[in-house]
């Protein structure tokens, strides 16, 4: 999505604000539609509604209807600039979740900056802690959610104040951290009104009594029996309850609404309770503190908070939420009404963002802290290497809707990996090292000038030795006549392309070399060292005219300049989608194996250099948080390992790198499927390839020649030139030889207007990954998707792309229910081959169970599997594919 929003605001089509780069969504035509206030940075931005007479967004609010996304229209004029706020209880760290609200308050508040250029227009974001209750509160909380908040906006510029802000409450927000405890005397005056209007009460039920009062879903609540107390015995109370005269659980404050009410949160709800503990704030000034639903409306209109973003568990609360607002406007505390609006909150698969759960974890000891790699919270993927603009890349990519739903762990790793392989450079490090002594090299050490980053020359060189003795991958050379050779008959892997006895293999970037001989260990028959031959004309890349280019390229690194690191090799915490679904404990789905420790890997020098001089940078570093330095902040692709950041637990003595994510996604990927054949048929295919007769063999028929491939849309977007085409960005899992994820396919469609981009992101597709790329109107698709139609014409007609299970990894080869896997050309580029396609796409169709199938010769009907169960289309039934 960020390559695409960069490539529209070239060619004009989309403002760049921050990187934000939402699609539009039914909140922020909410905030458009009250305020009059177009939004800039949303991706397919549609005309606003209003406009002055110059056609100019206006520069002050106008009366126009609001449709909240419900139906419902009401009156309610935004006035003042766009004000979000991002309001956690300083109870425990900030997670994934968290991340979801923080952005999007944020660039809801960038995205509404108005046209007026003062800073009395512009949007602006507040930070709040709602510390209302001082029993699970903690200073030490409050300093990990602001250090958070400060590093997921980094990158984005602050909103700008005229206020006098401590150095302590800077950050990327307006203004101070605000805390709800500052407005404690106006909510507790707020009380008061509410007594005296008659619209407030002091009951003295016990829990248990209010409980079995309060009802059920089915049947409504009885009044408390205090309910009718005077004013004057209220207001004696709750003076009272106020002044420390009663104990915590005798006395509470609720509002008097309607016991009737369907919605429980309006039977009459608690306002006020009594806790004599000491405040993180307000030391023991207080006794009686407020509940949420009760501070945060009094809090929000205080502020001048225009909407009130916020999770869909409050919608319940929304009524509540609006009478408050309404007493104290009525009754003049405040002037502002700020507006609830809910969206759905991140749920993410193999992960739990429960804080009571969060707890236990740290508690029990499942993991070694807050900040354990392993855990969804900020500090821990922080901690793990994860950039920030890969979280708010992520939540960008997830969108706002009001539909709950169970997100793909994979989606934020290949967030990652989309930042991490533009940002981080690469090096050698050798994770289970082999030691090769060439035996011919008489020199001393020689170095080679290796760029740091093979796109992004800006990033430099780096210096690396090579001399007689380097160290390689174990898992780089295939042994033959050890134990693994004797396990695959004496034969090395189909496809392995690397070191083998006898054979030739490319040091990367320096000389070929040949394994002569194997040095073993007497008691396991391992090699323990492998003596080679180096051919000094093959330097940097030659190939010697006249001689076969060696296919083979690996890693090494030098062994007496090299350093030894120690590797956390991370996996997910949990085995499980839902962990605890099956059981009820969700402890029981921890993957024991989620941690693997590997010592004395071994790293090119220049790694821990640039390690040793971030930690002397860290230690010197006074700045505030908001450019606070972190070791995660040097980040490493080890090539064909994955990525890597350095862990805070690194000295100089000892340097620690967390593995952030693979090269690509493995965790759901299926075994290799093969299809048996007879050796005489697979050595005939080796020599004759396709074709027929003669002796070769068999012609593979079409439908396995065709390669369906399961895909991934990461960006999509209008095509600059044509109306009726879109491009996206579509990752099919391709590797480069080298190991290393390839970029990203372009695709032109022409679905404009057929499928909104909302649906089109982070959506998995079927794709035909071997057309021969073919140029749209100036740029070439190198891949097509395949939509179901319901065939009829022009803007009448419904398109649906098939859909892929979420669980099925990219690029996977998708084949057809009764035969063996696919056979792909590489890629269909002749005449005679693209009628392949042809042929094969005049028998696609959608059954009546709306799932995508292929009517074979002889009529039977063949569904489309992947790995993770059939394709399927959303909706359409008994109609084409194409």
């Amino acid at each position: 999505m960020l390559i695409l929003s960069i490539l529209l605001c070239l060619y004009g089509i989309l403002p760049s604000i921050n990187g934000f780069a939402y699609a539009p969504n039914f909140i922020t035509k909410i905030i458009e539609s009250s305020s009059g206030i177009k939004p800039v940075g949303l991706l397919d931005i549609t005309p606003s509604k209003t406009t002055d007479n110059d056609g100019q967004q206006p520069t002050s609010v106008q009366e126009v209807p609001v449709d909240d996304g419900e139906g419902r229209e009401d009156d309610i004029v935004v006035r003042g600039p766009i004000t979000t706020r991002f309001p956690p209880e300083p109870n425990g760290y900030l997670h994934l979740g968290h991340a979801k609200a923080v952005s999007f308050n944020f660039a809801v508040a960038r995205a509404f900056q108005g046209s007026d250029t003062t800073e009395e227009s512009r949007g602006r974001c507040h930070m709040r802690l709602d510390d209302t209750n001082p029993t699970k509160e903690d200073e030490e909380y409050v300093y990990s959610i602001l250090e958070d908040v400060n590093w997921i906006q980094r990158g984005l510029s602050p909103f700008s104040s005229n206020l006098q802000v401590s150095e302590k409450e800077q950050g990327p927000w307006y203004g101070p951290v605000r805390k709800t405890s500052d407005y404690f005397h106006t909510i507790y005056e707020t009380a008061i009104y509410l007594i005296q209007s008659g619209e407030a009460f002091v009951d003295e039920l016990s829990a248990d009594e209010m409980r079995e009062y309060r009802g059920s879903l089915t049947e409504g609540g009885q009044e408390s029996p205090y309910r009718n107390r005077s004013i004057e015995d209220n207001l004696k109370l709750f003076t009272e309850m106020k002044e420390g005269k009663h104990p915590d659980g005798k006395y509470v404050l609720r509002a008097k609404i309607d016991m009737s009410s369907p919605n429980l949160n309006m039977r009459d709800p608690v306002l006020y309770r009594i806790k004599h503990e000491v405040h993180q704030a307000t030391g023991d000034e207080w006794c009686i503190y407020p509940m949420y639903d009760f501070s945060h409306p009094i809090s929000d209109a205080i502020e001048n908070i225009t909407h009130s973003l916020c999770t869909l568990e409050f919608e319940d609360h929304r009524p509540l939420y609006d009478w408050v607002i309404e007493r104290i406007v009525k009754g003049n505390i405040v002037t502002s009404s700020p507006r609830q609006i809910e969206f759905s909150r991140l749920n993410l698969k193999y992960t739990v963002l429960s804080k009571r759960k969060l707890i236990k974890l740290v508690d029990e000891k499942y993991v070694s802290g807050w900040d354990d790699p392993r855990m969804p919270t900020l500090s821990g993927v922080r901690r793990r290497g994860f950039p920030p603009s890969s979280i708010r890349l992520f939540c960008e990519r997830m969108g706002i809707s009001k539909t709950d739903s169970n997100i793909d762990a994979t989606i934020l790793e290949d967030c990652a990996r989309e930042v991490l392989d533009e940002d981080s450079p690469r090096a050698f490090a050798i994770l289970d090292p082999l030691k090769v002594t060439i035996t011919n090299w008489e020199d001393d050490l020689e170095e080679f000038k290796i760029p740091r980053h093979p796109k992004r020359n800006e990033l430099g060189e780096r210096t690396v030795p090579f001399g007689k003795s380097v160290y390689i991958e174990r898992s780089d050379y295939f042994d033959l006549d050890g134990p693994e050779g004797q396990a695959n008959d004496n034969k090395p892997p189909r496809g392995f392309k690397r070191l083998l006895s006898n054979e030739k293999v490319r040091l990367k970037y320096a000389y070929v070399i040949q394994c002569d001989e194997v040095v073993r260990d007497p008691s396991t028959n391992e090699p323990i060292e492998l003596k080679c031959t180096y051919y000094p004309e093959t330097r940097a890349g030659v190939t010697p005219e006249g001689e076969a280019r060696v296919k083979g390229i690996i890693q090494w690194v030098e062994a007496s300049t090299g350093s030894k690191v120690q590797v956390m090799q991370y996996d997910r915490l949990f085995k499980a989608e839902e962990p605890g679904k099956e059981s009820g404990d969700f402890t029981t789905d921890i993957n024991k194996e989620s941690l693997k420790i590997i010592k004395d890997v071994v790293v090119e020098p220049s790694v821990a250099k640039d390690a040793l001089d971030t930690i002397v940078s860290i230690q010197d570093n006074k700045s505030s948080d908001d450019d606070k330095m972190y070791h995660s902040d040097l980040t490493y692709q080890f090539e064909r390992s994955g990525y890597f950041a350095l862990d805070s637990s690194s000295t100089d003595g000892n340097l620690v790198f967390n593995r952030v994510v693979t090269l690509r996604d493995t965790w759901n990927a299926p075994p290799p499927r093969k299809a048996k054949q007879p050796k005489n048929q697979q050595d005939n295919n080796k020599k004759k390839g396709r074709g027929g007769g003669g002796g070769q063999a068999p012609v593979v028929e079409d439908v396995r020649r065709i390669a369906l491939r399961a895909g991934t849309i990461l960006e999509a977007g209008p095509h600059p030139e044509a109306d009726s085409l879109i491009v996206c960005k579509l990752d099919c899992g391709d590797i480069k030889e080298d190991g290393e994820a390839d970029e990203p396919r372009t695709v032109v469609a022409g679905l404009a207007g057929k499928i909104s981009f909302d649906d089109l992101i982070n959506k998995k597709v079927v794709c035909i990954a071997n057309l021969k790329p073919a140029k749209m109107r100036g740029i070439e698709s190198t891949a097509m998707l395949l939509a179901a139609s319901d065939g009829k014409e022009g803007d009448d007609e419904t398109v649906q792309l098939l859909d892929v299970p979420d669980s099925v990894p990219n690029g996977e080869l998708l084949s057809f229910e009764g035969k063996e896997i696919g056979d792909p050309d590489g890629m269909l580029k002749s005449k005679g081959a693209l009628k392949v396609w042809d042929r094969v796409k005049a028998k696609l169709r959608v059954n009546d169970g709306g799932e995508a199938t292929y009517v074979d010769e002889d009529d039977t009907v063949r569904k489309i599997m992947t790995s993770g169960g059939p394709v399927k289309v959303s909706s359409l039934t008994d109609c084409i594919i194409g």
